[in-house]
């Protein structure tokens, strides 16, 4: 639960620190350079599947996605030039985490 809350955590508990330390920079990095490029945090709206999957690839991020949405940040701003790059950098950092959390658990039962 640790590696999806906090990007690199995983690889940290498994005493990567080098690949840790790079991915809890670089993921939260790319997902703010998502909000402050006027990217949207989607809604759970289940009625819309693509907004639906939109949510859940946002949410990916972890603790950061809550952070987020506590201090007011990811509204977007629809007539924004870079409003689509924004969107793609926070969904992007959400599912890149996703992965680094199925990376760290192939570590830790020696599959890799």
């Amino acid at each position: 639960m640790a590696a999806w809350a906090i990007p690199g955590a995983g690889h940290l508990w498994l005493g990567r620190r080098s690949k840790g330390l790079i991915l809890l920079i670089t993921l939260p990095a790319m997902f703010a350079i998502g909000l402050a490029i006027q990217g949207r945090l989607f809604p759970f709206d289940m009625s819309e599947p693509l907004v639906g999957l939109a949510a859940i690839a946002d949410l990916g991020i972890g603790a950061v996605y809550f952070l987020a949405g506590l201090l007011g940040y990811g509204a977007g701003n629809v007539r924004a030039v870079t409003y689509e790059y924004g969107n793609a950098f926070l969904i992007v950092a959400g599912l890149l985490n996703l992965l680094v959390v199925i990376d760290a658990y192939d570590i830790a039962v020696g599959r890799k």
